[in-house]
C-alpha cells in the first residue's frame, strides 16, 4: 500500500449459509482506491456489488456470514476490527449513501435531528452546534430554506431531497471515503443528473474518494475514473472508464454497452443479453457467464477464467478466454473474436450457442 492508497481490497469473499445451500455472494474481489479517486462498480442485480461494500462497512451479520480476504483502510484491516472499533471509523472516515433514503431515514425523527445525531456520535460538540452543522449541510447540498426544512420529517421531503439529506449526513463528518449505493435508482432523469452533479462537485471540493455502485453503465460515464464490472459475485472486467466504454474485452461488458439506449439510433432495437443471471447457490461450471455468452467455447464450460491483463498497459484486466487482443467494438475485433470461437468451439459449446441463438431476446432486461 503506497502513500496515496486509501483502500485496498484483496480477495474479498462473502458467503451466506442457507437451508438451500451456500450463497456465493462475492468471490475473490480485489481493487485499490486512491485518495480523491472515483471507482464505479457496475453489474446486474445480484452480482455482488452492494454485498461487497456492506462487508467493507461492517454491516453484515458476522455470526451468519462467512467473510474472508483483506480490506485495508489506511493500513488497518477492517475485517479484523471489533464492532466498537468499526463504529469509530464508520460514518466518520467511511460513510455510505444507501439506495433507498426513505428506508434509511427514521420516519419519526426530524431530518435535521438525524443529521445532528450523526455529528454527536463522533464529535464532542453541543447539541446546538450539531443542529447548526445539520442546517449548514442541508444548505450545502441544495436544500432550499434549510433552517426550516431541517425541522421537517422525511415524508415531507421529495425523493430527490431525501437523497440530498442522506448525502448531507454522509458529509457531516468530512469522511475520506463515501460509498454511494445506487444513489439515483428511484429518481427521475433530471433529479438523477442533479444528484450525480452534486456528488461530483462535493467530491472535487473536498477531495473525498467515492465508490459509486450502480446497475447502469451510463451513470458512471461522467463521474468514474476506473470501473469494475461484476457478474455472479466476481469481477468480470476491471479497467479505466475509457477502456470499459471504448475497448471492452469481456462479452458481458460488451453486452451491457450494447443495451444502453442510443438517442442517435432511436429506430434500432436494444440488444439485451439473453437469459437471466445465475443462482448464486448453484453457479454454472466453468465461466459463470457461459450460458448467456454468444462467444462460448468448449473450455468455458469446464474452466473458470482468471482475471488477467489484456491490452498493452496491463491495468486493463478481464476474466475471459477470448484473445487478449480482442479489445473494442470494431469489425476487426469482432472478426478476431469469431476466429477464436471457430477454433475453440466444438460439439458441447455449439449446443449451448444454439440454445442462446434460439432465444436471443429472452425475458428480462440486461439491466435488472
Amino acid at each position: 500500500m503506497n502513500d496515496k492508497t486509501l483502500l485496498e481490497v484483496r480477495d474479498l469473499t462473502v458467503r451466506f449459509p442457507t437451508s438451500d445451500g451456500v450463497v456465493q455472494a462475492v468471490s475473490e474481489v480485489s481493487y485499490t482506491l486512491s485518495r480523491g479517486e472515483t471507482l464505479g462498480v457496475v453489474g446486474e442485480s445480484g452480482s455482488g456489488k452492494s454485498v461487497s461494500n456492506l462487508a467493507i462497512m461492517g454491516l453484515l451479520n458476522r455470526s451468519r456470514t462467512a467473510i474472508s480476504g483483506h480490506v485495508e483502510y489506511l493500513g488497518r484491516d477492517l475485517l479484523t476490527l471489533s464492532p466498537a472499533e468499526l463504529r469509530k471509523i464508520r460514518g466518520k472516515d467511511i460513510a455510505m449513501v444507501f439506495q433507498d433514503p426513505f428506508a434509511s431515514l427514521h420516519p419519526m425523527y426530524r431530518v435535521g435531528d438525524q443529521i445532528a445525531e450523526a455529528v454527536l456520535a463522533h464529535d464532542d460538540v453541543s447539541k446546538d452546534s450539531a443542529r447548526a452543522r445539520a442546517v449548514e449541510l442541508l444548505g450545502h447540498v441544495g436544500i432550499p430554506n434549510a433552517k426550516s426544512r431541517a425541522r421537517d420529517y422525511p415524508h415531507q421531503f421529495s425523493g430527490g431531497m431525501r437523497q440530498r439529506a442522506m448525502i448531507a449526513m454522509a458529509l457531516s463528518l468530512s469522511p475520506k471515503l463515501i460509498i454511494a449505493d445506487e444513489p439515483t435508482t428511484a429518481l427521475d432523469a433530471t433529479v438523477q443528473a442533479q444528484i450525480l452533479d452534486l456528488l461530483l462537485h462535493l467530491q472535487q471540493e473536498s477531495g473525498t474518494a467515492l465508490i459509486l455502485i450502480t446497475h447502469d453503465l451510463g451513470v458512471v460515464a461522467d463521474i468514474a475514473e476506473d470501473v469494475i464490472v461484476m457478474y455472479a459475485g466476481r469481477a468480470a472486467e476491471k479497467a479505466s472508464k475509457d477502456d470499459i466504454f471504448y475497448r471492452p474485452h469481456h462479452p458481458y461488458t460488451k453486452g451491457l454497452l450494447e443495451s444502453i439506449p442510443n438517442s442517435s439510433a432511436a429506430a434500432e432495437r436494444l440488444k439485451p443479453i439473453s437469459g437471466q443471471p445465475p443462482s448464486l447457490i448453484r453457479l454454472p461450471t466453468g465461466c459463470a457467464f457461459h450460458p448467456r455468452c454468444a462467444y462460448v467455447m468448449d473450455r468455458c464450460l469446464t474452466e473458470e477464467p482468471n482475471l488477467v491483463a489484456v491490452g498493452e498497459a496491463g491495468a486493463h484486466r478481464s476474466a475471459c478466454f477470448l484473445p487478449a487482443r480482442a479489445l473494442g467494438l470494431s469489425e476487426q475485433t469482432e472478426e478476431l473474436r469469431r476466429r477464436a470461437v471457430g477454433e475453440g468451439r466444438h460439439a458441447a459449446a455449439a449446443e449451448v450457442a444454439e440454445a442462446i441463438a434460439a432465444s436471443p431476446e429472452a425475458e428480462g432486461s440486461v439491466i435488472a
